[in-house]
């Protein structure tokens, strides 16, 4: 088969991520992402919507084509999708590809991980917005229990995960005060809290400005409690500003995309359960790749390589902006976050 040229977008960012929804079914109803009120309670695209392992497949080789090097599995809630151990299995052969990711609400990892780490899932990322039980269960729409997650957790590290990626939304007056204590429960552990700044995705969650704690705040509050000192990014285009205990105690993260916005060198790709592409979180519509993926790899390859070469978008960066102001947006639960 001939390689294509990798692409580059209008602003010459290449194509290195890839987020893939799995499923878009959860069994939390976070405000901030899938708020009950909003979302039916059965909500989920039927199982023959979804792309098959075979679809799936097929794409992620079309997009490693592309120089996809990182693959990140999404939700939805992904640990609900059926024998997601053998979708990993197959994943982690395709050459190219470096690193496989999965991004979960923890609920169900404690029964899984030991599979996935089996089948070569090397990194998890768990989503954990309070440790307090009863903020952690508001927030996950009276669904969801902090122990269940910390012991899917303990799970993950006697599976063979050494560093989770600990994940916190902080949303003014509902889990500010969770900081700190999150910081300090896995400060020495070598897992790395993260805290996002609450983000307009999708049109269900509310958000305004003023419900957002800028990430200068913690990282001062936090600062104030453990001296911090920034590191340097892994790599360019990393979402989250990294900092480290001075006193050794490993590290914090910060993804500050309505304060600092990153779209300058955002080279994320993301697609959805049903086979849709998004160029952008913030994106109002995706571009449907099902019959594509129906042609073969290296039509899918030459397809989403045109899609991407006209890639404009900067969403972040012009929020406000009346080119964007009344702009729908896709909702976080279809593509992950």
């Amino acid at each position: 088969m001939n390689s294509p040229t990798l692409p580059r977008d209008l602003l010459g960012r290449p194509l290195h991520d890839l987020r893939l929804s799995v499923i878009d079914a959860c069994n939390f109803r976070c405000g901030y992402c899938m708020p009950a009120d909003r979302v039916p309670e059965d909500y989920g695209t039927d199982a023959s919507q979804r792309l098959s392992f075979d679809e799936i497949e097929t794409l992620v080789r079309a997009f490693a084509r592309l120089g996809v090097r990182k693959l990140r599995l999404t939700g939805g809630e992904p640990l609900l999708r059926k024998r997601l151990p053998e979708l990993v299995r197959r994943l982690a052969g395709i050459a190219g590809l470096e690193d496989i990711a999965l991004t979960t609400n923890g609920m169900l990892l404690a029964t899984q991980a030991r599979a996935l780490h089996d089948a070569g899932l090397r990194r998890i990322t768990v989503s954990l917005d309070a440790l307090d039980p009863e903020v952690f269960t508001d927030m996950s729409g009276r669904r969801g229990q902090v122990r269940d997650v910390l012991a899917g957790i303990d799970a993950a590290m006697a599976a063979g995960f050494t560093r989770l990626k600990i994940n916190a939304v902080v949303q003014r007056g509902v889990n500010e005060a969770q900081v700190l204590p999150l910081v300090e429960r896995f400060r020495g552990t070598g897992h790395v809290v993260r805290f996002i700044e609450f983000m307009d995705v999708g049109d269900s969650n509310d958000w305004r400005r003023d419900r957002m704690v800028p990430s200068s705040v913690l990282r001062d509050r936090i600062g104030a409690r453990w001296p911090l000192h920034a590191l340097q990014a892994d790599y360019r285009g990393e979402v989250a500003e990294r900092y480290a205990f001075d006193d050794g105690g490993g590290e914090v993260g910060f993804v500050s995309s309505v304060s600092t916005p990153f779209c300058g060198d955002c080279h994320r790709a993301r697609v959805s359960a049903d086979g849709r592409l998004f160029t952008c979180l913030f994106a109002s519509e995706g571009a449907d790749l099902r019959a594509v993926v129906g042609q073969g790899e290296e039509a899918l390859a030459a397809h989403v390589a045109g899609l991407w070469n006209a890639r404009g978008d900067r969403y972040s960066e012009l929020r406000g902006s009346p080119e964007v102001r009344d702009r729908r947006r896709v909702e976080m639960y279809l593509i992950g976050g």
